[in-house]
């Protein structure tokens, strides 16, 4: 008996990711594997899909007209697995997330980890980079976003709660250096500064008559890491500005000092976002309610994970 779908899910990633050795990294296989996989299907159905030379590739008519028939029948075949998998009680399978570096790490992690505790036939893979990914070509089922959303139609959204950010310094440097009451106090500090790309910017705080200024405070060292940033200004090398989830808790420690507070005037949404589909895998419903019950309170730097993800409600909205 011959398999129809021989062959249809690798061809329908050499489209998608345009090339053999893309698709071939994505389906895990070697590019060998990829062509001789083409070839079969080719043969089987009797025409060229790909026209294909050492430079480039291109579909050729009739390859376009089977790879838009391809993806609808693959995208049934989801719905089905999909209607499968929401009578299931368990989440199960492998859930691969991208989530932001330091975010990720504090705030994501240690719920999605008790989340397997939970559940032991749920494979997560965690990705942590700051690099917007793209949830389709790259292959992910769920990613964090911190800030605006990109207008998208191909993705589906829910709302975790909101990042704050803050002012601190080391108990240490506040005793050299004084403790700031007003922007206006800033002259004569340092800062710990954030930099992208090499490059500093200054900090926007709101004055004591709620005014937006904006302030250069001079920075001896900077870097691009939110953590690093958090331990040398601990060290007291200096004011560092801190997302909240992060500068609270160096103050339950007792290791950093908040200072100015109220002047902040960025804050920024935090979303789960996941790739549009007409059924929400169980497994990514469950990684979304587990996010949603425990983000909230880890931004804060209150309780704990374990007592948070036990409280997972059933269900979740598909749409922010």
């Amino acid at each position: 008996m011959i398999d129809k779908l021989d062959g249809v899910t690798t061809f329908v990633q050499v489209v998608e990711t345009g090339g053999f050795a893309a698709a071939a990294e994505r389906l895990d296989l070697t590019r060998s594997a990829v062509g001789k996989a083409i070839a079969r299907l080719e043969a089987r159905l009797g025409v060229r899909l790909i026209q294909r030379n050492t430079r480039n590739q291109a579909l050729t008519t009739e390859g376009q007209a089977y790879y838009e028939r391809c993806v609808r029948a693959l995208a049934e075949l989801d719905a089905g697995e999909a209607d499968l998998d929401s009578g299931r009680m368990a989440p199960s399978g492998r859930l691969r997330v991208s989530v932001p570096e330091a975010f990720g790490q504090l705030c994501v992690a240690p719920a999605l980890v008790e989340l397997t505790r939970l559940h032991p036939r749920l494979h997560v893979d965690l990705s942590f980079t700051d690099r917007y990914v793209d949830l389709i070509e790259e292959g992910f089922d769920l990613a964090i976003r911190i800030g605006e959303l990109e207008d998208s139609s191909t993705l589906a959204a829910r709302r975790l709660g909101t990042q704050h950010t803050g002012i601190g310094a080391s108990p240490a440097y506040l005793a050299r250096h004084g403790t700031p009451r007003d922007v206006g106090d800033l002259d004569g500090h340092v800062r710990v500064a954030y930099s992208h790309g090499g490059s500093t910017a200054a900090w926007t705080l709101r004055d004591g008559a709620g005014r937006a200024r904006r302030v250069d405070v001079p920075a001896q060292i900077s870097m691009d890491d939110v953590q690093a940033i958090a331990h040398a200004a601990a060290e007291g090398l200096g004011l560092a500005w801190l997302p909240s989830w992060l500068l609270m808790r160096y103050v339950q420690r007792g290791e950093l000092v908040q200072v100015l507070e109220n002047t902040s005037i960025q804050p920024q949404e935090v979303y789960a976002v996941w790739p549009q589909a007409r059924h929400l895998r169980c497994k990514t419903r469950a990684a979304i309610d587990a996010l949603v019950a425990c983000i909230p309170a880890l931004m804060a730097g209150e309780g704990r994970v374990s007592s948070s993800v036990s409280k997972v409600p059933t269900g979740t909205r598909s749409r922010a």
